[in-house]
């Protein structure tokens, strides 16, 4: 038992530190964007937050699919059926563009009425449609982007998929800095500038996944996956990448609806917040890496067939999950002081920060419990529905309404509404380890194809 221990850890980390890496680039990033935009001014941090709501959920849609992707690739390659992994990529394109282009043309030629689902404030709005109508072209090379990546990692090329983010996203952030101060002859675009480095770094990135795909010998993801059919992987597909998707819209609606109810509240608290997210995402990408590489790994195991060993890695995994949970708890912690030095607020926003900073350390604790087991443990045996059921009933059915009272019926202070909206995480526990014990998310979930 200590040697399967120590092998798990040791398959577990080859996963993890890869994927950890690839959301620490992309944390960086968006600290990157913020610092650049704090030097702008509020007013641009605000907008460029608000406006990042609709990237956030278009994403949302992407991670779903490709979560549900990975739920049935990561299988079939436990059992070394490369050609259904194949089929499933193709699949998933479909259904990814397809969403890639109404984002796109909402984003192009609706941005101000997009913005004001967000907020109300007139410069705001302004500011965020600019940023929106441009970016909006990056949105149809996510669609394929996204898919590609998703593969990749789900037959363990998951140091490809960091190369392949560490070029793009370093790509973004010089970018950034060259057309938001003005560098190298360029001029100072600001918000417009954020955009276009978005867009470049964008294109560059489906240019690389492309260049990728004809490298990686084990699955050949051609243009004639998209004219492949198999009315059961199709079926398949829909059944778990559906709830998957649902769940990571749901959730993310959610939030952007968190947003909302804070956007309305003035923008001392919309520039906090814009800060908070940021700090949160630097400290949690360990426990959402061990979730997310766990739940490959555990995939792999099950589509073997041996679901001994995925019962005791999955407890292996949420205990490891929770221990980094702790440690970002800590970690936000201790950046607090060094975030309020740093950061050029208003004095409101900045007593605001104080206090979210302390409210969001112990959020995201909860929230590591909640990932390890419904993005990690539930989803590797294809248990998406109930990761879906739980988010809509603690979030759409508890905190948003509560939420709501609290801001525009009672009037409390906008501290106390950030609090109210950041109790979800804690609503879920119970009942997410109830499902947990139970152990009916174990299972095989791969056909068996003659090829």
């Amino acid at each position: 038992m200590i040697w399967d221990a120590r092998s798990f850890y040791k398959q577990l980390f080859v996963l993890v530190g890869p994927i950890a890496l690839q959301n620490l680039i992309s944390a960086a990033v968006n600290s990157a964007d913020v610092l650049m935009l704090n030097y702008v001014g509020q007013t641009a941090l605000a907008a460029v937050s608000l406006a990042g709501q609709v990237s956030f959920v278009l994403m949302l849609f992407y991670v779903g699919l490709s979560s549900g992707l990975v739920m049935l690739t990561a299988q079939y390659w436990g059992k070394h059926d490369t050609f259904s992994i194949e089929t499933l990529a193709g699949i998933a394109l479909k259904f990814s563009g397809a969403v890639g282009i109404v984002f796109c043309a909402a984003s192009f030629f609706c941005p101000s009425a997009l913005m004001r689902i967000f907020t109300n404030e007139p410069r705001l709005i302004e500011a965020g449609a600019q940023y929106l109508r441009i970016v909006s072209i990056s949105f149809l090379f996510m669609s394929v982007s996204q898919v590609f990546e998703a593969v990749f990692k789900s037959i363990e090329h998951v140091r490809t998929v960091t190369a392949i983010t560490f070029v793009t996203l370093s790509l973004n952030i010089v970018l950034n800095a060259v057309f938001i101060f003005g560098l190298c002859g360029a001029p100072k675009l600001g918000i417009i500038g954020v955009a276009i480095a978005t867009s470049v770094s964008r294109t560059v990135e489906i240019i690389i996944c492309l260049i990728v795909s004809f490298f990686i010998p084990e699955v050949k993801l051609r243009p004639g996956i998209l004219f492949r059919r198999n009315p059961l992987l199709f079926r398949d597909f829909v059944h778990y990448s559906f709830p998957a998707m649902g769940n990571e819209v749901v959730w993310g609606a959610a939030f952007s609806m968190y947003s909302a109810i804070l956007g309305r509240l003035g923008e001392d608290i919309v520039a906090a917040n814009s800060i908070v997210a940021v700090v949160r995402e630097l400290a949690s990408v360990l426990c959402f890496g061990m979730a997310y590489g766990g739940a490959i790994l555990l995939g792999k195991e099950m589509g073997g067939s041996d679901l001994e060993k995925a019962k005791a890695d999955a407890s292996r995994l949420w205990k490891a999950t929770v221990a980094a949970g702790l440690l970002a708890t800590f970690i936000i912690i201790s950046l607090r002081p060094v975030v309020l030095t740093m950061v050029q607020l208003t004095p409101g926003a900045t007593m605001l920060l104080s206090s979210m900073l302390i409210i969001s350390a112990i959020n995201i604790f909860g929230a590591s419990i909640n990932t390890a087991f419904i993005c990690g443990l539930f989803r590797s045996g294809g248990d998406s529905r109930f990761g879906l059921i739980m988010d809509t009933v603690a979030m759409w059915g508890v905190s948003i309404p509560l939420g709501l009272i609290a801001a525009f019926v009672l009037k409390v202070s906008p501290l106390w509404v950030y609090l109210i909206l950041s109790l979800d995480e804690f609503e879920k526990i119970p009942v997410v380890v109830i499902h947990y014990l139970r152990g009916t998310w174990i299972r095989n979930i791969t056909r068996d194809f003659k090829q």
